[in-house]
C-alpha cells in the first residue's frame, strides 16, 4: 500500500474512533432508561437495538460485496437511488467501517447491558427468592445473545448473496433524506465541445 492510502486509513480510523465515543455515550443513555422502564418495554427495547444492529452490519456487508456494473446499468435508466448507490459501494470500505465496526458493535454491546438491565426488571415484578433471580440474569443474557448471533448469521448470508437491492433501497433512503433536507447530490456537468476557429472562419 500507498503512504498516502495509509496515512488517509489511519485517519479515517481516528475519526471513527472519535466518533464513535459520542454515539456510544448516547446510545447508553438507553440503559438507563431501561433501568427504570417496565421489563416488557425494555424487552421491546433491547429486540430493536438488536436490529439496528443487524440492519447496519448488513450494509456494511453488502457495501464491501456489492458491485459497480448493476448500478451503472440502472444510473443508465436513471432509476431512483442507482447515483447514490455507485457512491456506497466506491467508499465500500467506510461504509463497512461506520455500518459493521462502529454501529454494529454499539448495538452488540448495549443488547447485552439492555438484556441485564430487563432481567433485573423481571425479577423485581415477579416473586423470586434464592437463585431464581440469578437464573432469569442468565436466561435473558443468553437469549439476547443467541438473537443477536442468528440474527447476524442470517443478515450477513442475505448480505453476500443479494448485495445489490439492500444497497440500492440504502441509496433511496439516503437520497430520499438529502432531498427533504435540501441538500441534492452534486451532478458533474457535461463539458461544452470546444469550437475549432479555423472551421468556423
Amino acid at each position: 500500500m500507498k503512504r498516502a492510502t495509509i496515512r488517509r486509513s489511519v485517519q479515517f480510523a481516528l475519526m471513527i474512533a472519535a466518533i464513535s465515543v459520542p454515539v456510544s455515550g448516547v446510545f447508553d443513555t438507553s440503559t438507563i432508561f431501561l433501568n427504570e422502564a417496565a421489563w416488557y418495554v425494555g424487552a421491546a427495547l433491547v429486540v430493536l437495538i438488536i436490529f439496528v444492529g443487524v440492519l447496519f452490519d448488513m450494509l456494511g456487508i453488502a457495501a464491501a460485496a456489492a458491485r459497480e456494473t448493476p448500478f451503472h446499468a440502472m444510473a443508465a435508466k436513471r432509476i431512483y437511488g442507482a447515483r447514490q448507490a455507485i457512491v456506497i459501494v466506491r467508499n465500500a470500505e467506510k461504509v463497512a467501517s461506520i455500518c459493521s465496526d462502529m454501529v454494529g458493535d454499539i448495538a452488540g454491546v448495549l443488547s447485552g447491558a439492555g438484556a441485564m438491565a430487563v432481567a433485573g426488571q423481571l425479577s423485581k415484578s415477579l416473586p423470586m427468592a434464592g437463585g431464581y433471580e440469578e437464573f432469569v440474569l442468565i436466561a435473558t443474557t443468553a437469549l439476547a445473545t443467541a438473537l443477536t448471533i442468528g440474527a447476524k448469521a442470517v443478515g450477513k448470508t442475505i448480505a453476500i448473496h443479494s448485495p445489490t437491492p439492500i444497497i440500492l433501497w440504502a441509496a433511496r433512503v439516503i437520497q430520499s433524506a438529502l432531498f427533504l433536507t435540501g441538500r441534492r447530490p452534486s451532478r458533474r456537468r457535461k463539458r461544452r465541445p470546444v469550437m475549432d476557429p479555423k472551421r468556423t472562419g
